[in-house]
């Protein structure tokens, strides 16, 4: 039987990358998937991810949404429940990177990603966690990274970003635990998607590399596997916990 057989998920910032192989790997396993986007430059590319969630035998819908905006997931979050009927599974996978070293970094660089990265997540949590405590089931997975644990030079709001969603899955783990609802984080470490696509290639891809115990970057799928590790019933007894995914990187 499929892991994922009758539930529902969603996924956010899905059109490509880590939050697209995380799609895909869930209908793989039977979910139904919602998934967003927010760039009408995106489109095309979640049109074809919905295509292809389709014909692999479920349901799935890719909605244009701002995960950043609270009003935007009340709607999206009540659109799902209209038309999946329930949401068992929340990965809040949207995130960006606006790299800068501190002296040269502008509130407005700042305040995006905190927007993008960190609110997005209590906005999207706020909305699901409705549902799921009166269906008293739920898995909340968050989208953390490595740089949230470690900190990194010329990453301060990216990494102030991630390390909040660590503390607030802790938080949110201890609040909904009697519910049987379970709140649990990722920290990726370098995966090959397109925001790093400039790590892929020549002497510093090589350099970050010797850095990695397992000496590759990881893929799209490695975050995924462990995603679906966390969305199904085979961690029904793990929650709070942060699954660093980095080949070692950050011992």
């Amino acid at each position: 039987m499929k892991l994922l057989a009758g539930k529902t998920a969603i996924v956010t910032g899905a059109a490509r990358g880590i939050g697209e192989g995380i799609a895909l790997k869930f209908a793989e396993q039977g979910a139904n998937v919602a998934f967003t986007f927010i760039s009408d430059s995106s489109t095309e590319k979640a049109t074809a991810l919905q295509e292809k969630l389709t014909a692999m035998g479920v349901k799935a819908k890719a909605y244009q949404s701002n995960a950043g905006d609270f009003a935007a997931c009340e709607l999206f979050v009540n659109d799902v429940l209209k038309e999946f009927g329930q949401i068992d599974i929340c990965v809040n996978n949207a995130g960006i990177s606006k790299d800068n070293l501190l002296l040269r970094m502008t509130p407005d660089q700042w305040d995006e990603v905190m927007q993008v990265n960190l609110k997005s997540v209590f906005n999207m949590t706020k909305q699901v966690i409705r549902p799921m405590m009166k269906a008293k089931t739920g898995s909340i997975i968050n989208m953390s990274s490595v740089i949230g644990e470690m900190g990194n030079a010329g990453q301060s709001s990216y990494a102030a970003s991630k390390a909040g969603v660590i503390g607030f899955t802790k938080s949110v783990a201890k609040e909904l635990g009697s519910r049987n609802i379970r709140c649990n984080a990722i920290a990726p470490g370098f995966v090959e998607t397109d925001m790093t696509s400039y790590l892929k290639d020549g002497e510093g891809a090589e350099k970050y590399k010797t850095g990695i115990p397992l000496g590759r970057f990881g893929t799209a799928e490695d975050i995924a596997n462990v995603t679906l590790f966390l969305a199904s019933d085979l961690s029904s007894y793990v929650t709070g916990q942060v699954i660093s995914t980095c080949g070692g990187l950050n011992m």
